[in-house]
């Protein structure tokens, strides 16, 4: 030990009371406005299903779908990695798991679609397809077979339907509660948002049910959907899709962008509307920056091009389909939409491939943070919760096995949680 260095300081106490005073209004918004992720699972997907289509067995008959597809144009991990260009060392492992995937869960979330996928209806029969919705979700989260996430799209908040989507709702949420109440994985979506005081008026809205029924302030919450120009750019100049969040007074969960309304809303031809156009880009960053550190997650879009007809066309359409969800991936968009059976298989082998190519570097990294052992990468608690929040989001969707990860990392799921949801001032400290 050298000679003990002599500390002196020349400000007074009083300069440091002022200073946290002054700022204290500063502390308390930014723990309102930007609470961090909910550390929830978030599901890699969303399947649309039409109101006069769900059924109780569509969750099911999606899944065998996609198994019929892939025996039929990708009988083994051989053919799969072929069409996909997967590397050789991945083949077995994501096309084994694509399979289970499928006969055990294929659709991780599900909306019943009352809005551009059912169209419009007389009352009587879109009251009732809502009512049936209702039952049919209540009797699946009762016998096993829901989907962990599941809800309804309604028509939007635009006067010429806005009494009709909120019928719908009441309809379908007083059906889950006579059924039994709301259950956990119960997601509802809002399309075509416009304007910040639509999203209040829905929360109004929200708000009114849970007083009607007696249940927790915030218990409902809902996704807003962006699929025009003016929720990303106000005529102000302003990004409307921030104040929407704010306007959802904590209920939003997500924004999901619609490829195609969005699209055309900007004149974009028929042709070239697709999830990686340069519109597309430009308004899912504006959408990931407004919701960076609010809890609110962003949804990618669809592709249209559907894998159904002669092999050449399936395999065509699969190709496309990996690839977009491969770069929306990389593009941190770690949910979209998939509107025809044969788009999951895709979906999972996207998914699954990006998480098992990167799983070992992650873990290794991860465990020599959390060991403070040196290597070549020096990172930071921030970059720790990167790398854990991906460990975690391989797990929830079954692309990594929680014994492989605790084998290469040393960690139980509780330790990549708490790397995951660090507090806010230890990812402005260095790593030690």
């Amino acid at each position: 030990m050298g000679q003990q260095e002599k500390v002196a300081t020349s400000l007074a106490g009083a300069v440091s009371e002022e200073i946290n005073a002054s700022l204290a209004p500063v502390d308390a918004e930014l723990e309102r406005r930007y609470p961090g992720d909910p550390g929830t699972r978030q599901p890699v997907h969303t399947v649309y299903v039409p109101g006069d289509v769900f059924a109780a067995g569509t969750v099911r008959s999606w899944g065998d779908q996609a198994l019929a597809l892939l025996d039929r144009h990708a009988p083994d991990a051989t053919s799969f990695a072929a069409v996909l260009g997967l590397a050789g060392e991945l083949a077995e492992p994501v096309y084994s798991r694509v399979r289970a995937k499928l006969e055990s869960e294929p659709i991780e979330d599900l909306r019943v679609d009352f809005e551009d996928g059912y169209g419009p209806r007389p009352d009587a029969e879109e009251d009732e397809a809502a009512a049936r919705a209702a039952r049919i979700i209540a009797e699946a989260c009762r016998n096993g077979s829901a989907a962990p996430y599941m809800g309804i799209r309604t028509k939007c908040m635009e006067a010429a339907v806005r009494d009709r989507g909120i019928r719908t709702l009441d309809v379908f949420l007083t059906g889950l509660m006579a059924a039994g109440g709301l259950p956990e994985g119960l997601v509802i979506t809002l399309p075509k948002v416009t304007y910040p005081e639509q999203v209040s008026a829905f929360v109004r809205l929200l708000e009114a049910f849970e007083e009607a029924h007696g249940l927790d302030a915030g218990r409902l919450g809902f996704e807003i959907q962006i699929e025009t120009s003016q929720a990303i750019l106000a005529a102000d100049g302003t990004a409307a899709v921030a104040r929407m969040i704010q306007a959802s007074e904590g209920r939003a969960t997500g924004l999901h962008y619609g490829t195609f309304d969005y699209s055309a809303c900007l004149g974009v031809s028929a042709a070239y509307q697709a999830s990686d156009h340069p519109a597309a880009d430009h308004a899912k960053a504006v959408m990931q920056v407004a919701a960076a550190g609010t809890g609110v997650r962003v949804c990618d879009g669809s592709t249209n091009v559907l894998p159904v007809g002669p092999a050449d066309k399936v395999h065509d359409a699969w190709r496309l389909h990996y690839g977009l969800t491969r770069r929306a991936l990389a593009r941190a968009y770690y949910q979209g939409w998939d509107m025809h059976p044969g788009h999951i298989p895709t979906r999972y082998a996207a998914v699954f491939a990006f998480y098992r190519e990167g799983f070992e570097q992650a873990a290794v990294r991860l465990a020599r943070y959390a060991g403070h052992v040196g290597g070549d990468v020096m990172d930071e608690p921030a970059t720790a919760k990167a790398l854990s929040g991906y460990l975690l989001r391989g797990l929830d969707c079954g692309a990594l096995d929680i014994a492989e990860v605790a084998r290469l990392t040393g960690l139980a799921r509780a330790d990549l949680e708490a790397f995951a949801a660090p507090r806010r001032g230890d990812l402005t400290a260095s790593a030690k």
